[in-house]
């Protein structure tokens, strides 16, 4: 076993746990952050499963920062009793044991519990992205957040959340579409539809537009890293773009970025200049 780890041909994430690299190579995004999970599960014992920041980025939840490539949080019970942990966030939460599930052999809190654990921890952009990923993604429903809210009534933090809830949106297709929302709420200027419909003359769907502001007929756009990028997708956007100023001449587009965060006044001046 020595020899195995001083080649590299083994790993040891912790004391007593040992992954076989040649096993654990990436084979998507998380592959990872599964293989720390599960490696901080082992080294904690079968009591101990994974919560918070980490559960949520294992169900796909959308608007967490990129994971730091190092911790993990867990839960376990008896927290007191435990020796520290390199790379391992321990929490001592009361999690009841039909808020428990597992995935890809990993044990983390069911969705709905690792929202309202992780929601208590984050700012109010970064919750209602998270907010709007869940319900986008059907691991929660609409009907299941009134419940979420009184389940987490006395924890710290739970005031703001009560807020944050009435502003959730699972329409929202990423976390860029999310934040350019608020800013446009914040300023008094929230669209009126998401996810706004277009048709031709013959009543086909000819485009779907991010945001829409039926007072000035204008279309917001979002414009994240990726997909946008491509040459198809360019391509797909300029003929979505001709066909909608053939069908609706009167409708203007805006179109937002990321760095665009960094200055709202634009944002909403981009809006208010548009419809004027």
């Amino acid at each position: 076993m020595r020899r195995l780890v001083r080649s590299g041909e083994w790993g040891r994430p912790h004391t007593g746990v040992y992954s076989v690299r040649s096993l654990t190579a990436p084979s998507g995004p998380d592959a990872h952050l599964r293989s720390a999970a599960m490696a901080a599960q082992l080294a904690l014992g079968p009591d101990a499963f994974a919560g918070g920041e980490t559960a949520a980025l294992l169900w796909g939840m959308q608007g967490l920062p990129r994971w730091d490539g190092r911790t993990v949080h867990m839960v376990i019970p008896a927290l007191g009793a435990q020796r520290h942990h390199h790379r391992i966030t321990l929490h001592s939460w009361q999690v009841s044991p039909g808020e428990v599930t597992t995935t890809t052999g990993i044990r983390l809190t069911d969705p709905g519990r690792t929202l309202r654990d992780t929601l208590l921890r984050v700012d109010r952009e970064t919750a209602v992205c998270l907010m709007d990923s869940a319900l986008h993604r059907g691991l929660i429903l609409e009907e299941d957040t009134e419940e979420l809210e009184l389940a987490n009534r006395g924890r710290k933090g739970c005031v703001n959340v009560r807020r944050w809830w009435p502003l959730a949106d699972g329409r929202a297709e990423s976390p860029l579409e999310t934040r350019v929302r608020l800013i446009c709420v914040d300023g008094g200027a929230p669209p009126t539809d998401l996810q706004h419909r277009f048709r031709d003359g013959r009543g086909r769907t000819i485009g779907i537009a991010d945001f829409w502001w039926e007072e000035y007929q204008l279309i917001g756009e979002a414009d994240g890293h990726g997909p946008h990028g491509l040459p198809q997708a360019l391509l797909r956007d300029r003929e979505r773009q001709n066909a909608l100023q053939r069908w609706h001449p009167g409708v203007r587009i805006v179109r937002f970025t990321w760095q665009d965060l960094n200055r709202p006044q634009y944002i909403l001046a981009a809006i208010t200049r548009a419809g004027g």
